[in-house]
């Protein structure tokens, strides 16, 4: 395996590592306006995502600064042409931190009621966008033969982008409901749950639509395997669900999420930009890449680095793994 292939899997590995964890996190954003009937209880779901929300977002950190690095023409590309939608997620992003962090500094309704629709909403638009801009990256966007993006924002927004928005938000909020039937107790964990299922069955059909879509674009063996475990991995999630299992159901929507994004990565393979306009105009692994040398010194930095993290973040996961409820929170 040579240097550009390796930092393509590495970044795949980041983008998992990252929708996995931060799409809990927007699972719970997004619950925030249907599942919480008072303030406690919605204090009960921030309390399940506060320890974690923000180091979930260095996974999104690196990705960017990885891409920057190993393939620049990639990212050159990618931030001009998605300027806006990925504009649109960063505000989104800087809201939902907002309304997170400055929820309890005033005891006011109405300034919590606000910093909650800043949670939603700081959830919601993510959640649709990232599915939309990781689907343009296999179907295609218009790129020139200076490998500049020549087209608009309605240029995203077509059936095959919309689709992967849709699987992508839905897919979080089931994957958050779960989350949230793991982390609590009592009534709030009942109703996630059965949320949870209700909008799987929706999840789970256009799951389905999307993976065959993007398997009957590639027309890979590989791409059509992926897909399959997706769902599989899915529907089994939903299947612990019902049994009471939590664990065993936040497990299949996480490994669910995380071969939605094999299942990109792998029709992407190996281009990193799809040119609609000429095949041959496309981005790929050797002709966007960086320099050997770059790419050995990076290689050097994720080997000493990673691990850190990695202990760090599942360190932090299992101080605060027990479970909460509203008897939990105080006056």
């Amino acid at each position: 395996m040579d240097l550009t292939t390796f930092w393509f899997i590495v970044i795949a590995v980041l983008w998992i590592g990252y929708l996995v964890l931060e799409g809990f996190d927007f699972g719970v954003g997004m619950l925030m306006a249907v599942l919480a009937k008072d303030d406690t209880q919605r204090r009960v779901l921030l309390n399940t995502i506060g320890p974690v929300w923000d180091a979930n977002e260095v996974w999104l950190l690196v990705a960017g600064g990885a891409t920057f690095a190993a393939f620049p023409e990639w990212y050159a590309t990618m931030f001009s042409g998605f300027y806006l939608p990925l504009l649109l997620i960063l505000v989104a992003l800087i809201v939902r931190i907002i309304g997170i962090e400055f929820r309890s500094k005033r005891p006011e309704s109405s300034w919590r009621r606000r910093c909650d629709a800043a949670i939603v909403f700081g959830s919601v638009v993510p959640a649709l966008l990232w599915g939309v801009a990781l689907a343009n990256l296999v179907g295609g966007v218009p790129i020139d033969a200076d490998g500049e993006y020549v087209g608009g924002l309605l240029t995203l927004l077509h059936p095959y982008g919309l689709l992967g928005g849709l699987v992508t938000l839905s897919l979080f909020m089931v994957h958050g409901s779960f989350f949230v039937g793991l982390k609590t107790v009592g009534d709030i964990r009942e109703r996630a749950i059965a949320l949870g299922l209700r909008v799987g069955t929706v999840a789970a059909s256009l799951l389905a639509a999307f993976a065959v879509w993007t398997a009957a674009r590639d027309g890979d063996t590989m791409v059509w395997v992926v897909g399959v475990a997706a769902l599989a991995a899915f529907g089994a999630g939903l299947t612990a669900a019902h049994r009471g299992r939590d664990g065993w159901a936040f497990v299949g929507t996480a490994v669910a999420i995380g071969l939605l994004v094999v299942t990109i990565f792998s029709a992407l393979f190996p281009d990193v930009m799809v040119s609609s306009l000429d095949p041959a105009w496309s981005l790929t692994t050797d002709n966007a890449s960086a320099t050997a040398y770059t790419l050995k010194i990076l290689s050097w930095v994720a080997v000493a680095f990673t691990p850190i993290v990695l202990i760090y973040q599942s360190w932090s996961y299992w101080v605060f793994r027990r479970r909460i409820g509203v008897q939990h929170i105080p006056g």
